[in-house]
């Protein structure tokens, strides 16, 4: 599995060690409040070995996200292919942090690394990313690392049961827009 760095953040292979602030995530209401039902430590476990064996599979996937300045696993971040149950093909781009680590600007970092890792190292065309309608946290940041939504591109997400996390938004960037002018790019990997 491939390491990428970041000013201030490693995304890099899952440890057993992982499992269990993992699990503590998924037990967390807050975290899992666009989501769907919290899952048990099991439920938990059974993700993470999915994870890692999606990346062995594919060569991309979910990374665990680590802050540099502590060593301390703050979340996930990657790249997933979109499931054949829904409305259009893909490669999807998403990030989930601990409660403690939201409001710092992660999600955008890791997000603009595995745009990056989509494009130059995948040779990727064009990303997508989805989340409920109510989701406006991560709708901004899909924003902020560039990518536009289509209102015409919403959908239900037809894996979730009928009620609020069912009317989901889907935003896209494509590689010719990920590498136009940009001021800031706190995400880009960078050396060691």
């Amino acid at each position: 599995m491939p390491e990428l760095r970041t000013e201030r953040l490693v995304l890099r292979s899952w440890r057993d060690s992982d499992r269990a602030p993992w699990a503590a995530m998924n037990a967390d209401p807050d975290v899992r409040e666009h989501l769907g039902e919290l899952l048990t430590r099991e439920q938990s476990d059974a993700v993470l070995s999915g994870m890692r064996a999606d990346f062995q599979e594919r060569g991309f996937g979910w990374w665990a996200l680590e802050s540099r300045a502590t060593g301390e696993f703050i979340g996930r971040a990657g790249l997933d292919v979109v499931g054949p149950d829904m409305p259009f093909p893909g490669v999807d781009v998403g990030w989930r942090l601990t409660r403690s680590a939201w409001g710092n600007g992660y999600a955008t970092e890791a997000a603009l690394a595995c745009l990056a890792f989509a494009f130059e190292t995948l040779g990727l065309q064009e990303v997508i990313a989805t989340t409920t309608v109510r989701n406006l946290r991560s709708q901004a940041v899909m924003r902020r690392i560039g990518m536009t939504r289509n209102p015409a591109d919403d959908f239900e997400d037809p894996s979730v049961p009928e009620g609020p996390l069912r009317p989901c938004v889907l935003y896209r960037i494509s590689r010719a827009d990920a590498h136009g002018p940009r001021t800031g790019s706190p995400g880009r990997p960078g050396p060691g």
